[in-house]
């Protein structure tokens, strides 16, 4: 197992060709399409990776000089620590089967930062952005829906994607109150849900009513462009709305994007006093730890006003 044989190594540099050896690979991770795809294109990189250095029998040297090549040629640390991933799973499947040994266990791949690479707006900042984006409603049908995107965004936290996913009939009462059923990152079915403010219920209903839309299985936001008016947005479009909506507000930076809003859904949750614990299911996070991230970026930020303030109290004041 210290090798590949001859006809199996030929299949290695060849770009993982193998019908076999790809389509048990991807079985044995059990891959939604979009993660084929991710998939797919890594082992391409390291395929090619392989070829052009006339690698035929890879060692753990290999894997960390591949490594380095992708951050040589300037790959995001992100991007790096994902094809890393899928070499290292691969290895592990080889060895599973008996085809391989585990060359890739031990290597690590590139250190990523947690922290935000996105801003989220304060409070006021927010309440500007929705009067700002209210006041250019004008009762039309485009101006309610973006009005609607906006507010839904803000208040729920929801994902571009998870937004271009909602149907009307997802608009459902749970306990009591409206919630709308999500399908997540990730996901194939409507299993979670989120809260929906009457506010941002009756804007909603407002649109639906301006578009005389009375199927319940039609998108819940569509199209208004004449080419493909009533077709379901795009997450493009949803992400061009409520960046226009900061723009609009005077927020016009390249750290303020759509998933500004979903950062400032958790950061207020969090402002507000709502323990991590919370707000993980109020985000639909798959760990809590994604959530602490939240908080810990709130305790550095409290640390440092704290003691930027005694300075400026000592020199100034």
């Amino acid at each position: 197992m210290n090798a590949l044989v001859p006809q199996q190594a030929g299949e290695l540099t060849a770009g993982f060709s193998s019908p076999s050896l790809y389509s048990n690979f991807i079985h044995y991770v059990d891959a939604s399409a979009k993660t084929v795809e991710t998939y797919t294109r890594a082992l391409r990189q390291f395929a090619k990776y392989l070829a052009d250095n006339g690698i035929t029998e890879p060692n753990p040297d290999t894997i960390t000089e591949y490594r380095d090549s992708l951050k040589a040629a300037g790959k995001a640390p992100a991007t790096v620590q994902i094809y890393m991933t899928v070499v290292r799973l691969f290895f592990r499947y080889l060895e599973r089967e008996g085809v391989y040994m585990d060359i890739a266990e031990h290597v690590k791949g590139a250190k990523v930062d947690r922290s935000h690479k996105k801003d989220a707006l304060t409070a006021s900042q927010a309440r500007e952005v929705l009067d700002t984006s209210r006041k250019s409603v004008e009762e039309s049908e485009a101006g309610l829906r973006d009005y609607a995107i906006v507010m839904l965004t803000l208040a729920t936290g929801m994902r571009t994607i998870e937004v271009v996913r909602a149907n009307v009939e997802d608009m459902r009462n749970r306990g009591g109150k409206t919630v709308i059923y999500i399908q997540g990152k990730g996901h194939e079915d409507r299993a979670d849900w989120a809260d929906v403010p009457p506010e941002v219920e009756k804007v909603i209903r407002s649109y639906l009513t301006s578009r005389h839309c009375t199927d319940p299985k039609a998108p819940l936001f569509v199209s208004v462009a004449r080419r493909d008016y009533g077709q379901r947005m795009t997450t493009r479009s949803i992400s061009r709305v409520i960046k226009n909506a900061m723009k609009s507000a005077g927020y016009d930076s390249p750290r303020l994007t759509a998933h500004s809003t979903r950062h400032t859904a958790v950061t207020l949750a969090l402002l507000a006093g709502i323990e991590p614990r919370k707000v993980k299911d109020f985000a639909r996070h798959v760990s809590e730890a994604t959530t602490l991230i939240y908080a810990h970026d709130l305790s550095a930020e409290e640390s440092r006003d704290e003691c930027s303030e005694a300075v400026a109290q000592a020199l100034f004041r």
